[in-house]
């Protein structure tokens, strides 16, 4: 059983989802201080707290509606703080690729090709 423990955590997936979960709790202290500490402020200067408060009966939909609020906006912040530039960078950096040659021809293209030449050599 520790062999198999040992193999597990060797195999890097492991490893690999605990960096990765890490650093996605890192990323998303990141992301909350930016929405807390840039767009918040901005949104506050200029409409007031983002804070819908509608209660009918005894469900609260405000809460729903402030949830989704604040999931687009820190959609936004993530999409052109993060992700846009993160993309040129990516496009700035990256080597084109070489150009192909053309494609080899299947197997049926190369059955058909001798059987045009067969065809061709008995007329």
């Amino acid at each position: 059983m520790f062999k198999e423990f040992k193999d597990f955590i060797i195999k890097g997936n492991a490893i690999d989802l605990a960096v990765g979960v890490l650093i996605g709790a890192s990323f998303g202290n990141v992301v909350t201080a930016i929405t807390k500490g840039i767009i918040d402020p901005v949104l506050n200067s200029i409409g007031g707290k983002p804070d819908v408060s509608l209660k009918v009966g005894i469900i609260d939909a405000g809460l729903v509606i402030n949830a989704v609020l604040s999931l687009v906006i820190t959609g936004a912040v993530l999409f052109f703080v993060f992700v846009k530039p993160m993309q040129k960078l990516k496009a700035i950096t990256e080597k084109p690729a070489a150009p192909a040659g053309p494609p080899e021809p299947s197997a049926e293209e190369k059955l058909l090709s001798e059987i045009r030449d067969l065809l061709k050599q008995k007329a």
